[in-house]
Parts: C-alpha cells; sequence; structure tokens
C-alpha cells in the first residue's frame, strides 16, 4: 500500500479522484474491493479511504475520461450492466464507480476469463458474474433487473445491434446511459476507421442523445468511446421487457 497522498475528487463521480505524480496527472477509484491488486495496479490511502489506480492503457474508460469524454460515467449507487467484461478489469473500476451501494451484471461468453471473473467477485461483492452471450440477452434477462447504464466491450462486427438490443431490454428509463468501446477493426473491412464510427452514430442517434465521441488513441489503438442518454423512442410502443429479476441473486451462470 502506497503512502497518504493528495486526491482531489473528479466532477464525473464522488468516487473517481485525481492526483498528481510528478509532471501528470493521473487517475483512481476508491476501491470497494480487497487487495491484492487485479492487475498490477497501484493502491494508496488517503483520508481513511482506499484508492486503485485507474490506468489508461488498460481500460477504455479510463482512457476516455482521460480524453475528457463528456458521456455517461457508472455513477455512486446505481446499478449497471457491463457487456464483455472478461476477466474483471475494467469491471472492478466500474464497480468502484458505483460504490458499496450499486451494483453491476457482468457479462462473459468465455469461460477462462469467466472463472478469473469469478474469483475477482469474491472480492467485488457489488459484481455479479453471468456467463452468457451478449447477442442473446433473454437467456440472462431473468437474472439482470433494470438498470441506469450500459458498459459494453465486446469487440464484434454486429457491436452496435448488440448495443441497441441489450438497451432495448434492460434500461431502466429515458436518460439511462450506455457508453461504448467500440473496437473498429473488428467491424469489417468495407469502411475505414472514422467511417465505421459515423456508421455506428447514425445507427444509434435515433434512440440516444449522443455526446461526443472520443478516439482512445495511444492507449487502445482504433478503438472510440460512444453513447449517450436513451431517448423515449428506444421504449417505444410494442416494446416487450422482461420481468425484474428476483432480488437477492447475487451469482449468475445462465445456460449459453
Amino acid at each position: 500500500m502506497r503512502p497518504a497522498r493528495r486526491f482531489v475528487p473528479d466532477r464525473r463521480s464522488p468516487r473517481l479522484a485525481r492526483t498528481r505524480v510528478g509532471d501528470r496527472t493521473e487517475l483512481f477509484t476508491e476501491t470497494v474491493g480487497s487487495p491484492p491488486p487485479v492487475y498490477g495496479e497501484r493502491w494508496a490511502e488517503a483520508g481513511g479511504r482506499t484508492f486503485r489506480s485507474f490506468e489508461p492503457g488498460r481500460s477504455k474508460l479510463s482512457a476516455a475520461i482521460v480524453h475528457d469524454w463528456t458521456g455517461p460515467v457508472p455513477s455512486e449507487g446505481e446499478r449497471w450492466l457491463y457487456l464483455g467484461a472478461a476477466s474483471g478489469t475494467t469491471a472492478s473500476h466500474v464497480a468502484d464507480l458505483l460504490g458499496p451501494d450499486g451494483e453491476l451484471y457482468a457479462v462473459e461468453r468465455s469461460p477462462r476469463p469467466f472463472a478469473r471473473l469469478l474469483t475477482l467477485a469474491e472480492r467485488w461483492p457489488t459484481i455479479v458474474p453471468l456467463l452468457a452471450d451478449a447477442r442473446q440477452p433473454r437467456d440472462y434477462a431473468g437474472w439482470v433487473p433494470p438498470v441506469r447504464g450500459l458498459y459494453v466491450d465486446v469487440a464484434q462486427p454486429d457491436q452496435v445491434e448488440i448495443v441497441r438490443r441489450n438497451a432495448e431490454l434492460f434500461l431502466d428509463d429515458a436518460g439511462a446511459g450506455i457508453a461504448v468501446a467500440l473496437k473498429t477493426s473488428s467491424m469489417g473491412r468495407e469502411r475505414d476507421a472514422a467511417g465505421h464510427l459515423a456508421a455506428a452514430e447514425q445507427a444509434l442517434a435515433s434512440v440516444f442523445d449522443l455526446a461526443p465521441s472520443v478516439r482512445l488513441d495511444p492507449f487502445h489503438k482504433g478503438h472510440y468511446m460512444l453513447g449517450g442518454r436513451a431517448r423515449p423512442a428506444l421504449f417505444g410502443a410494442g416494446a416487450v421487457r422482461p420481468a425484474p429479476a428476483s432480488p437477492g441473486r447475487r451469482l449468475a451462470r445462465p445456460r449459453r
């Protein structure tokens, strides 16, 4: 554990902080988990609170914030759904931002990273792991209650359709947010990176008020963060929403 240092709360979230390290500013999240570090990140104490370095080279959400992303960021006490959680590097920081009263439903379809995600959830009790395919949201609809935000990092050609399908099912109301780590190199060769971004923005603009997208270079080559707030059109007449999940479920392994 590093010695105490001065952390300045970020305007985006009371659990997100900045500190000066030499001539640069670094991001930290106030942890809801317990040691050891998840991926070698630094831990530090300040004012009776424990913080973890939020590395932009390891997390696309951190890289977006470094690039002044103005779109939705997980906030204290909210419930979010994370698609493509892998072994939990960014998921652990999202859970930190949501705080001890928040909840993160983390979907991962590959068994090997999911096993590591399960181990992480033992130390981050607000993370609910789900072994499932984000393309089939109704397979886990019985496990996930309405959420205030959707974070997506799935690196698939149909990323935008995956976002739309899950948002329609799980976002709780107009004003709920999405943040999408768009990997343009996974979206086909018929367009360049800027063309894929423009097509994704056009596909989502009718049902979301989009914030300006940001490019995540040099931290994550060929990635953009895009997203915004749901409009009422997302929940149009005829939309079929799943029944709310039963309370108290702390671990979920839906059938794939």
